[in-house]
């Protein structure tokens, strides 16, 4: 039980921050074409947890309870390509690198079609 709290902590954290972030990026650019608040989040996420499992991994540095907050609450809300970004790397890592073009390209391709399967639906319904 202690875990989730950690994790739901992080979790609030982590979306105000993505929220504060992507806003001030995207108002800083200008722009309302391209999405350059997004991709900042997802760029600062990925560094993030990149930072964060060479600490856990390598050196052992973060509690369960740490690692609970940080990585999967904060960057949880924060952005959860982090944690696709990360796995696909650990993938690579570890020589499976098919997995790791599979698991793109798949989380990709799935990602895409299930936005549009939501807008459709969405518009049938409420048409």
């Amino acid at each position: 039980m202690d875990k989730i709290l950690w994790v739901g902590t992080g979790g609030f954290v982590g979306s105000v921050l993505r929220y504060l972030v992507s806003g001030y990026v995207q108002g800083m650019s200008g722009s309302i074409d391209i999405p350059y608040g997004t991709f900042a989040v997802n760029t600062i996420g990925c560094f993030v947890i990149g930072f964060l499992s060479e600490l856990v991994e390598m050196r052992g540095v973060l509690t369960a309870e740490i690692r609970a907050l940080l990585i999967t609450g904060t960057l949880g809300g924060f952005t959860t390509f982090s944690t696709f970004s990360n796995e696909t790397m650990s993938l690579m890592r570890d020589g499976q690198t098919p997995l790791a073009l599979l698991n793109i390209g798949a989380s990709v391709a799935a990602g895409l079609v299930a936005v549009w399967l939501g807008y459709s639906l969405a518009y049938a319904i409420w048409r």
